[in-house]
């Protein structure tokens, strides 16, 4: 490997992190985010205002004029428009709210759903479009083990 391609390839992680762009759309792909997941998008051009299509898919705060926080609420797709001082569009793009896979186990039971997190021993968890009595009872045993740890 050349000197010039070994740097290339050490260097261009760190020029995509610092990419303005790097969290955006790329050819007009929608921006992808789990949900109950953050993800942070970095803007050429500082924001004032944003506007999510659908609040209930996602959700986007400003954490600085150039940096935002895209967060996945609901399983969707929605839209992102960000707003200059003026008035001026900054971005206008799509959002994906999808459920996050790895290490994660669906079972189904006729038409009940559970959800498992597999890493590395299974324990339930709790997913949108689970059943509901099995994610009252994970919320309430979560409950039970917090109120115990205060004591």
């Amino acid at each position: 490997m050349s000197k010039f391609t070994a740097a290339f390839v050490l260097l261009l992680p760190l020029a995509l992190a610092a990419s303005p762009v790097s969290a955006w759309a790329v050819d007009d792909a929608p921006i992808t985010v789990n949900v109950n997941m953050a993800r942070v998008l970095r803007i050429n051009s500082p924001a004032s205002t944003v506007i999510v299509g659908n609040p209930g898919i996602a959700d986007v705060t400003i954490q600085d004029p150039q940096t935002l926080v895209l967060t996945g609420k609901s399983f969707g797709q929605t839209n992102l428009i960000v707003l200059d001082g003026n008035g001026n569009p900054v971005a206008d793009t799509l959002i994906d709210v999808v459920q996050l896979q790895a290490g994660t186990v669906t079972v189904y039971q006729g038409a009940a759903r559970t959800s498992l997190a597999c890493a590395p021993v299974c324990q339930p968890t709790i997913m949108l479009g689970d059943e509901t009595s099995f994610t009252s009872t994970q919320v309430d045993s979560a409950a039970m083990i917090k109120s115990t740890a205060a004591q």
